[in-house]
């Protein structure tokens, strides 16, 4: 066996993989015994708690004042909408399906740059996007326009905050690691989900444990060590194959929705989600060209939402 596909680096990388994939059917589970808002707050605050306690031992500082606006953007944008409306939607569309949709999140993200950062949208970009926007109407439209909802277009707009959250990220990365951006924005996002914290002590009162665990589940392991692990991996291996491994999220989920939910992919959502990841590796294959050596080698790879994160953060 090939030693490198052992490695810790490798094994933190794959384990984020499973982490965030895991978390769509988790969220069916949560969303159906906690109910919208209980279980979005509860999956932030768990997150916080954990990359609370990690943060002394990861050595993750303190923010600028500068810095707490793009923190602030960070967390409305990246945890708490992003939350809110991947739970909204995870209530009518399956959990595989949301997968495919989330993973357009980098195309919103790379068109935010090209208008505020003044990044070029170059050949690549835009033929990469097109694709990736038109795999995404083929997912949402696979089975007829009687099957469209807005539930779809809530998942889309989970991505759209996820695309944000990349954007707002990216200036913030040049001065912290990946770690401390996501604890910062992961502590400002439940600071804005406060005011759900009313309808969650409700919810949890009747809740069934399995509801309870899907947020324990949520909170420690997607978003807390997944955030963890992949800023473990991403610093020690090449860019190229931690943007790669991302590309697996959507098809892990659609396996882990399988067995775990049953559920089954409409052919045509299949077709749809495999056309966006084709248009999201156009865009990366001109992020991985073009990046900096030097800052990659001081920073590591830039991080992905969460998703998330990230990318996603994490889903």
């Amino acid at each position: 066996m090939n030693r490198h596909l052992v490695s810790p680096h490798f094994v933190a990388l794959a384990g984020t993989v499973v982490l965030w994939a895991s978390a769509f059917p988790a969220i069916r589970v949560g969303v159906d015994g906690l109910g919208l808002a209980a279980l979005s707050f509860l999956r932030l605050a768990v997150a916080a708690v954990a990359l609370l306690v990690v943060a002394p031992l990861a050595g993750v500082r303190l923010p600028r004042g500068r810095d707490l606006p793009l923190i602030c953007l960070c967390g409305l944008s990246g945890m708490t909408a992003y939350q809110i409306l991947l739970n909204w939607g995870e209530i009518h569309v399956e959990a595989g399906t949301a997968s495919l949709l989330i993973a357009v999140a980098p195309v919103f993200s790379v068109l935010l740059a090209g208008v505020f950062l003044s990044e070029p949208l170059t050949r690549n970009v835009v033929a990469g996007s097109v694709i990736a926007l038109a795999g995404t109407a083929v997912v949402t439209l696979a089975e007829g326009f009687a099957g469209f909802s807005l539930a779809s277009l809530v998942v889309l707009a989970a991505a759209v905050v996820q695309g944000v959250y990349h954007f707002a990220s990216k200036p913030l990365l040049r001065h912290y690691s990946g770690l401390e951006v996501a604890t910062y924005a992961m502590l400002a996002g439940t600071v804005f989900a406060l005011p759900l914290l009313p309808t969650t002590v409700g919810a949890v009162t009747d809740a069934s444990a399995g509801a309870l665990w899907a947020a324990v589940f949520l909170g420690l392991l997607p978003s807390a060590l997944g955030f963890v692990i992949w800023g473990y991996a991403v610093a020690r291996l090449p860019m190229a194959a931690s943007t790669a491994a991302l590309y697996l999220v959507p098809p892990v989920a659609l396996l882990v929705s399988f067995v775990w939910l049953g559920e089954t992919p409409h052919p045509l959502e299949l077709l749809g989600g495999a056309v966006s990841v084709a248009g999201v590796v156009l865009i990366n294959r001109h992020k991985a060209t073009a990046a900096d050596p030097e800052a990659e080698a001081e920073h590591g790879a830039p991080e992905p939402a969460a998703p998330s994160a990230a990318a996603r953060p994490s889903p």
